[in-house]
């Protein structure tokens, strides 16, 4: 399969995520990297953009009756970041989740500016 996008991790926030998921689960989210990576336009139940937080996407998984979600967004259009996963328990997604997922966000960033001295 031809990749369209290469998708990867931010420090170790994913990793972490997946380590405390069940087989099951993280063989869904590894279904749904996939998906990110090939598909021309991925659809919205795998990954939707998340309103008013200036280009945040959410990964989302369901197995069952329950829900994750893996935040990230996409750097030059090709990569995208995978950032905190979490297990959703409402409707909602928690502000706090968002929040952390934003700060993670601009910290590669700055990190990437950086290191680029620009």
């Amino acid at each position: 399969m031809n990749k369209i996008r290469e998708v990867i991790a931010y420090k170790h926030y994913f990793e972490e995520f997946l380590k405390n998921q069940s087989t099951k689960v993280q063989d869904k989210v590894f279904k749904i990297i996939e998906a990110i990576e090939t598909l021309e336009r991925i659809p919205s139940q795998y990954l939707k953009h998340l309103e008013n937080t200036d280009g945040l996407y959410e990964a989302r998984i369901k197995l069952g009756s329950n829900i994750w979600r893996v935040f990230c967004f996409f750097d030059k259009g090709k990569l995208v970041i995978l950032l905190n996963g979490f297990q959703k328990k409402s409707q909602k997604t928690p502000k706090n989740e968002i929040e952390k997922a934003l700060k993670l966000k601009s910290e590669y960033y700055n990190n990437k500016s950086r290191k680029h001295g620009n």
